[in-house]
């Protein structure tokens, strides 16, 4: 399985357009355009197909977890704990 395979699956599986995963990726400051984007979810033999390389595939999972779990807490920000019912 390819890295462009494991980009599309995400891609489908969690409902992404274009411009979301641009977004996405903005998040860990990587820039890319909606055309480069494309060509990694086009086929093999498409002259316009490009490989997915590692970087890429990597700053979108970062980016993906921001978007899903919300930024890192910075360190020494102490996190508030639930209170326990009494």
């Amino acid at each position: 399985m390819t890295n462009n395979d494991i980009f599309k699956k995400l891609r489908v599986a969690l409902q992404l357009r274009d411009d979301e995963i641009v977004k996405i990726l903005e998040l860990v400051d990587f820039r890319i355009s909606r055309s480069e984007l494309g060509a990694f979810f086009r086929k093999e033999d498409h002259p316009n197909y490009m490989e997915c390389g590692d970087q890429v595939l990597r700053n979108f999972l970062n980016g993906l977890v921001i978007h899903l779990r919300g930024p890192k807490p910075e360190k020494g920000a102490k996190e508030e704990k639930p209170k326990k019912k009494e």
